[in-house]
């Protein structure tokens, strides 16, 4: 059986690994890799869109990253229980005419006992910003660990 550690039971510090976890793997932008923390049965509600399925997430991020462009993600763990994590976040990204936003969200996250991740409920908003307002400047990929956080830039 696949698994991904850490598994639940989650405690705040394995909770925490979790959600860094995620940040990293989705500033790959890479769909296939990403697509294996789910499980092959998750199911996501994003934004209006509902994506079932590891295939159709895979899908769902390959589309998404195409219109995301220079995607760049902050999480941050807001509360944790047993097998479910509550995450806040934050990426900018521009389109192909070269307008920047803000993606501020919500996310509400179920995990099986290999550390998969079977439930996905994220609320999205996007804001337009200046190029000149971004916030996020690490070359594309993994955050810094000496970058600051969504609290620590007032987000």
């Amino acid at each position: 059986m696949e698994s991904k550690p850490p598994f639940p039971p989650f405690d705040a510090e394995t909770a925490a690994q979790k959600v860094r976890l995620a940040e990293d793997g989705w500033n790959t932008r890479d769909p296939k890799r990403v697509a294996l923390a789910y499980s092959e049965d998750t199911h996501w509600r994003n934004r209006s869109e509902f994506v079932n399925g590891r295939a159709e997430v895979e899908a769902f991020l390959t589309r998404k990253w195409i219109r995301e462009i220079d995607y760049r993600l902050i999480k941050e763990l807001w509360a944790f229980t047993g097998d479910r994590i509550a995450v806040r976040f934050a990426y900018e990204w521009h389109d192909d005419s070269n307008n920047w936003f803000r993606s501020y969200g919500n996310e509400n996250w179920h995990f099986n006992e290999a550390g998969l991740m079977v439930h996905r409920h994220a609320s999205i908003n996007d804001l337009p910003i200046k190029e000149a307002d971004r916030k996020y400047h690490w070359p594309l990929g993994r955050r810094p660990d000496d970058h600051p956080g969504l609290s620590d830039l007032g987000l």
